[in-house]
Formats: structure tokens, sequence, C-alpha cells
């Protein structure tokens, strides 16, 4: 089982399948049990590229875990062309989680975002924890067939409700009435979401998406600024988050 040191496996893939429009998932057997915490990434070595692709992790049983990815270059497109059986070389975990406390819970994922969150909510179903997920896609043909959400909302209002997955956030605040909020997304929508919470008195867990070399924290590529002992200061996303409290985040 994995704990602080962070380990190499020749994973075995079990399956690539496209799950909406534009996103895919890859389930991989690591071949030994390993503990991972929703919002820990771990990275692909893609063949012929100097450098790994990370991912946050969706799924994590005994030495299984899943990812959820867009082709977007050509990483990507190495991992979507694997095949059940091959061999891929993947390290992890990395960074540090979201930390689940007992405590009436919103999840929001953004886009690809929905994938720490919606492992975050199958870790709170397990201890018992209410925690309503809340997803948004810009229309219907983006929806991966695996999402299990309460609720849904599309941009143009393909499927579910209408808006941003900022608008429905606020409503649900309202009524809701949860005492902390998980999210993952786009910078923006982390941004508004903590900024909304923030009227509501109400703590925020962000896992923030920012492009990443070395993984651990040596090339100072991921930088972002957090309010730290009355001071800003430097962090990187890959090694002190990706998880950090809104309310620390220099937006």
């Amino acid at each position: 089982m994995i704990k602080d040191k962070k380990k190499i496996f020749e994973a075995v893939v079990d399956k690539v399948e496209k799950v909406s429009r534009s996103a895919y998932l890859i389930e991989t057997d690591l071949k030994e049990e390993v503990d991972v915490k929703a919002g820990q990434f771990v990275s692909i070595y893609c063949d012929g590229l100097t450098l790994r692709r990370p991912f946050s992790v969706y799924s994590c049983k005994a030495s299984k875990i899943g990812i959820l990815f867009k082709e977007k270059g050509k990483g990507t497109k190495y991992i979507k062309s694997l095949k059940k059986g091959d061999l891929v070389n993947i390290t992890g975990p990395f960074g540090n989680g979201f930390t689940l406390e007992n405590k009436k819970a919103l999840s929001v994922g953004a886009g690809i975002g929905y994938a720490p969150v919606a492992f975050l909510k199958s870790k709170s179903d397990e201890c018992g924890i209410e925690n309503m997920l809340l997803c948004g896609f810009p229309n219907k043909n983006e929806i991966p067939d695996l999402v299990k959400a309460d609720v849904i909302c599309t941009d143009d209002g393909s499927y579910g409700i209408k808006g941003s997955v900022l608008d429905a956030a606020e409503n649900i605040l309202k009524d809701y009435k949860p005492q902390i909020i998980y999210a993952c997304g786009p910078l923006i929508v982390l941004k508004k979401l903590v900024q909304t919470a923030q009227k509501y008195d109400i703590p925020v867990q962000v896992a923030m998406e920012k492009e990443m070399a070395c993984s651990i924290g040596v090339c100072r590529g991921c930088v972002i600024r957090v309010k730290h002992d009355g001071n800003i200061v430097n962090k990187t996303v890959c090694k002190d988050g990706p998880v950090f409290w809104g309310s620390e985040v220099v937006w």
C-alpha cells in the first residue's frame, strides 16, 4: 500500500473507452494495492514524449484505478490509442487530496473536473456523509456516460438545468445549506465559486488544475500564490496541492 512514498507501476490496461464526445476513460491494474485520496493525481509516461502527463484519479479500488481525460495533444492521443492488455508506466499518487470532513457537503465539478469530486462522493457515501454532487458541462454531448450526480446542468440547456454550474451552485447554497464545499474545474469557476461561498460563510476546498512538468515540486512550473501567516507565498500545485482552501488562494 502506498503511503508517503511514490511508486512506479507497470500497469496493465483493462480498457480504454470513449464516454462522451470528447472524454475518455482508461482503467488500469497496477498489480498491487494502492491507497489514493480523492484529489490526488498520477502521472503517465507516454511513449516517445519526455514529460509525463498528470491526471486526477477518478476511481480507485484495490489495485485498479480509473482516469477520465480529454484528447488534447500527443500525450492523450497516445493514451487513447492503448488497448486492453497493453502495459503503461504510471507513477504516483502525487500531491495532497481533499480532506473529507464529517459535515454536510456540496461537491462541484465543472467539465472534466467531475472526476476527483465524483471520487470524493464515493468516499463520502462509504462514510455515511451527506454530500450532494453537482456537475456542469457545455452540452449533453459532453456529459460522460458514467456520470452519476444529484444535479447536472448544461450551458445550453440541452440536458438538466440550463445555465452555468455557478448559477446552479448559488441556488443550491440557499436551499441545501451545505457546511463545506469541495470543487474542481477551470480556474475562473473555482474563483467565482469561492467568492459566492464567502457570502454564505461556507469554506471551500478546491482542487486546482494547472499544467505540470515534474509533478514533485522541483521545476516550479505550476506555482500559485497563497496566503500564509499574513504573507503571500508561492506554492506548487503538484506538491503543495492540488487541493487548497479557497480562502488561501490569491485569485
